[in-house]
């Protein structure tokens, strides 16, 4: 092969013409300790709080602590493959995850990475995982009702779009099944739903996986994390990246349910990493900023305005409590956070009373303007009866004699207590629940045996699907309970109790 020295010469003239000078440049630093996924860093003057770092063995990490002679930095990943002395870059990148609707109907982890075996994320927009939650200007009243499909939580604890609703309980109360029945009841509402799970054991977030796509849910909901063999660093940023996922479909005027399940292993998460990095304990071994933790996450629930996109973030977190004490600190926290608790008690659950939900200690601060008319109309005697059903109920042990009245209402309070009772996984439609709760608190039940209250519910609601199917649908289209309406629905629950016997 012949090479002429003017065909040199113009490859070389050609390739110093385009030649453009790219200079990088990266502050860098040393690992002075490591252990315990913690690293301490030395010679990062530039580094700003909650930066990536870049360490040399491919390993990322995130400072936390800036202190006057190094960095105290947390390891999302293994450190068994950094080193003393090793290098470290900061990449002028804050902690991010990808959004967008790719992230719907897929499983991934804290860094929004999928876990689900369906391929990559193709994902065209990333956000920080951390922000600033909306203004007082940019929100918007509570007002729109979010249907859990649940009966005592629709009629009795109201959720609205936007709200933060805190379901707290013992272990093994039922505080998950909640969750999950009410992002199945979203399913044809246009709600968006993100599940995050921190702590949990991999198996049982992959049989709740399984739970949302045997009932079609998976088409709509986000499933994001951290589980209980991952280090805390993880487990402390997966709240924080699924409200972002969150977020972007707020800002496009979507509605979005989250659940964190649950702020008592986050809170154990980021104790464990404070400690590491030698912050000072305060009250149970917490750190002093473990309310701010909770607090500028779950205030990043909102309702927006039209202005801003009208869409909304509403919360759910779960807090585990220790044989029932919601005294103690992490309850007490996000209780004074979140707008209203649903408190579950195992007294309860171990009666057979399931959803567990104590009326008593349950409150909503957004009450009946998250209610559409209807349930507003027939749901407010139900928390009265059932608290003096309860105290009658305990006077009642005595086995005193009982006058005519007093039977009356405890006949009254058992059989709302049966009907309240819902089997998992079978969210009840608004206006299914609207006729069943009509029955019960206009005493037509009285006369059937307790133990046949479901049976009538089940019973009743086929009937009026096969001879009155007009009655639930203008329910549902009207939220409304008209003197006509309210008529005819009298007239429907007598004649089924004429014709159906129970």
């Amino acid at each position: 092969m012949l090479l002429r020295p003017e065909e040199i010469a113009s490859v070389i003239k050609r390739e110093i013409s385009s030649y453009a000078p790219r200079l990088s440049v990266a502050e860098e630093g040393s690992v002075v300790q490591v252990g315990d996924g913690i690293a301490r860093v030395y010679g990062l003057g530039g580094a700003m709080s909650g930066e990536l770092l870049e360490f040399q063995s491919g390993v990322t990490g995130m400072a936390l602590n800036l202190e006057e002679d190094n960095i105290g930095a947390v390891l999302l990943g293994s450190d068994e493959s950094v080193r003393e002395g090793d290098s470290v870059r900061l990449t002028g990148r804050v902690a991010q995850v990808p959004v967008g609707d790719c992230m719907t109907g897929r499983v991934v982890n804290a860094l929004g990475e999928p876990i689900d075996r369906k391929g990559p994320v193709n994902a065209s927009a990333f956000r920080p995982i951390e922000r600033v939650a909306p203004g007082v200007i940019t929100r918007k009243e509570v007002n729109v009702p979010l249907q859990t499909g649940i009966k005592s939580i629709d009629a009795m604890v109201p959720i609205g779009r936007g709200q933060r609703e805190l379901i707290i309980g013992d272990r093994q109360t039922g505080k998950t099944a909640i969750g999950v029945d009410a992002i199945l009841n979203q399913k044809n509402t246009g709600v968006l739903c993100v599940y995050v799970a921190i702590g949990q054991k991999m198996s049982t977030v992959a049989r709740l996986v399984k739970v949302l796509e045997d009932h079609g849910a998976m088409d709509y909901t986000t499933v994001i994390a951290a589980g209980a063999s991952e280090p805390s660093p993880m487990q402390y940023i997966v709240p924080f990246s699924g409200c972002a996922i969150a977020e972007e479909w707020m800002e496009r005027g979507k509605d979005v349910l989250i659940i964190y399940d649950d702020l008592s292993k986050h809170a154990i998460a980021y104790r464990a990493m404070s400690l590491l990095l030698r912050r000072p304990p305060g009250r149970e071994a917490y750190p002093g900023d473990v309310f701010y933790l909770h607090s500028r996450l779950l205030e990043r629930s909102a309702r927006l305005t039209d202005e801003y996109g009208g869409g909304s973030i509403t919360a759910l977190p779960m807090i585990e409590t220790q044989a029932g004490d919601i005294s103690a600190y992490i309850p007490t926290n996000v209780i004074s956070i979140t707008d209203g608790q649903i408190y579950l008690e195992t007294e309860l659950f171990n009666a057979g009373i399931r959803p567990a939900i104590n009326p008593g200690l349950s409150v909503s601060r957004v009450g009946g303007s998250a209610q559409i008319k209807a349930m507003k109309k027939i749901a407010g005697p139900i928390r009265t009866e059932l608290a003096q059903y309860r105290e009658l109920a305990a006077f009642a042990q005595f086995g005193s004699d009982l006058d005519k009245d007093t039977l009356n209402r405890l006949r009254q309070g058992e059989r709302i207590v049966e009907i309240l009772k819902q089997p998992q996984y079978r969210p009840l439609p608004a206006e299914s629940q609207v006729m069943v709760l009509y029955a019960v608190t206009h005493k037509y039940l009285r006369d059937i045996n307790v133990e046949k209250a479901l049976d009538f519910e089940r019973e009743f609601l086929a009937w009026i699907d096969s001879r009155h199917p007009e009655i639930p649908a203008e329910i549902r289209e009207t939220g409304d309970l008209s003197e006509d309406l309210e008529r005819r629905l009298k007239e429907a629950i007598e004649n089924f109790m004429k014709e159906v016997r129970i």
